[in-house]
């Protein structure tokens, strides 16, 4: 039975994975390093600025140190903001679908982005109090595909409803755009339903189900998803 529900944020509420991979790119050439369109959506998206980083300097043979690290993500943290404020594109059906979950079940953003991102972000377009648990890469160790995330928002989904029979794994639906973040779903004993705005439908076939857009999405068929 559903009982919540997860949703990751970029590529999933907000069009940001072009400004995204700009940013990457932007921040490894300024030290040295070259990153095309295809290798992030191959290789990158649905890692955290952490995880992208460090990959990114491994599979070129480079070294990253921890303040280095801390400053590449710093900077582009930085970019990020500039360029939020200018190109902010919210994805067909979020503004009506959230509201309209979260009056039957607690919703939860759980991304590898930055709190400060996500927090600007979802009060500039309305949607902050809806979300009852935000997990950002600041409350974690390890990023997608690890299930830590996941299981980190389920914690606060039960911590915030002391009252209630706990939610299990199994009761909780993830809303994703990545392989990533559906392997970390299932890994966290959770089902997972795909949006293809990143990736085509034939990328994403470990989803439990899979959508064009979160236009088409309604509760009979979320809930026809765990029975």
């Amino acid at each position: 039975m559903l009982r919540a529900i997860i949703f990751d944020f970029n590529g999933i509420l907000v069009d940001d994975e072009p400004i995204h991979l700009e940013l990457f790119q932007k921040v490894l050439f300024e030290e040295g390093l070259s990153l095309t369109k295809e290798e992030y959506y191959a290789r990158y998206l649905g890692m955290d600025d952490r995880g992208c980083f460090k990959a990114a300097y491994r599979d070129r043979g480079r070294t990253l140190d921890e303040a280095t690290l801390t400053e590449l993500i710093r900077r582009k943290a930085v970019y990020y903001r500039n360029a939020i404020q200018r190109r902010l594109t919210v994805f067909p059906g979020v503004k009506k679908l959230i509201p309209q979950l979260s009056s039957s079940y607690p919703l939860a953003i759980a991304s590898g982005a930055l709190r400060s991102e996500i927090e600007m972000i979802v009060q500039t377009i309305g949607l902050r109090n809806y979300f009852q648990v935000i997990v950002s890469t600041e409350d974690i160790t390890e990023g997608k595909p690890s299930p830590e995330i996941f299981a980190k928002a389920l914690t606060l989904f039960n911590q915030h409803n002391l009252d209630a029979k706990p939610i299990t794994p199994s009761e909780c639906l993830v809303i994703e755009d990545s392989k990533e973040g559906i392997l970390g779903a299932h890994r966290a004993g959770m089902k997972c339903l795909a949006v293809t705005n990143s990736h085509p439908k034939v990328e994403l076939t470990e989803a439990d189900a899979i959508v064009g857009s979160l236009d088409e999405v309604t509760i009979p068929f979320l809930e026809s998803l765990l029975p």
